[in-house]
C-alpha cells in the first residue's frame, strides 16, 4: 500500500497499543523508533536514535511520522544533520517553550525555527493542551510545512478519541507519492 519507508516516531511516553501510530505500525508493518527512555527523554539521545534509524535506509525513500514531542525533535535532528529525507508528517507538535512542556524532558527547549530540508505537513488541533493553533501554524511556516488544523481534536491521541485515524492515513498517503 505504501511505497516509501515509513518510520513511526512516538513522543513522550511512547504511543500505547491503541494510539494511531501503533495501529498504523502494526497494520502496515511500519518501522518504529525505540528510544532508550520514553519517560525522561534527553533530546540529544532521541536525535541520535532517529539518525541511526534513518541511516539504515535510503533517506530519499524515508517518511518520518512524528507525534507530539517527536515533532520538535525532528526539527532539531534536521538542524543538526541536514539529512534530506522524502518527507515528514508532524502531528500535534509540542510547544517546547510553553509552560505545558513536561519537566521530565532535557534539552528540548527552543524549538528550531528553520526551514526543513524536506517536504512536511504539520497537523494540529484547535484544542491541543500542548500547543496553540497559532503556535503550531508558526512552526509550520518556519519549517516550510503545509499546515492542517483538524478542529477540536485535543492532542490527536487516544485520550482525544484518536485510535484508528483514517483521515491521518489519507494525509500520509499524500506524502507517499
Amino acid at each position: 500500500m505504501f511505497q516509501s519507508t515509513i518510520i513511526i516516531v512516538p513522543g513522550l511516553g511512547n504511543s500505547g497499543p491503541l494510539h494511531w501510530q501503533s495501529l498504523w505500525a502494526n497494520q502496515f508493518n511500519f518501522i518504529r523508533i525505540e528510544q532508550q527512555d520514553w519517560e525522561n527523554p534527553v533530546c540529544a539521545d532521541w536525535i541520535g536514535v532517529i539518525d541511526d534509524e534513518v541511516k539504515k535506509h535510503n533517506p530519499n525513500d524515508v517518511i518520518l511520522v512524528a507525534h507530539s514531542l517527536a515533532c520538535p525533535t525532528i526539527a532539531r535532528w534536521a538542524q543538526q544533520f541536514g539529512t534530506k529525507i522524502k518527507s515528514a508528517l508532524l502531528v500535534a507538535p509540542v510547544d517546547t517553550e510553553a509552560d505545558t512542556l513536561p519537566t521530565c524532558t532535557t534539552g528540548f527547549e527552543n524549538t528550531p525555527l528553520l526551514r526543513l530540508p524536506f517536504k512536511s505537513i504539520v497537523v494540529t488541533s484547535t484544542t491541543d493542551q500542548y500547543v496553540t493553533e497559532t503556535r503550531a501554524r508558526h512552526f509550520a511556516e518556519c519549517w516550510g510545512s503545509e499546515f492542517i488544523s483538524i478542529g477540536e481534536a485535543g492532542h490527536i491521541d487516544v485520550a482525544s478519541g484518536y485510535g484508528n485515524w483514517d483521515a491521518g492515513l489519507e494525509i500520509l498517503k499524500r506524502l507517499d507519492k
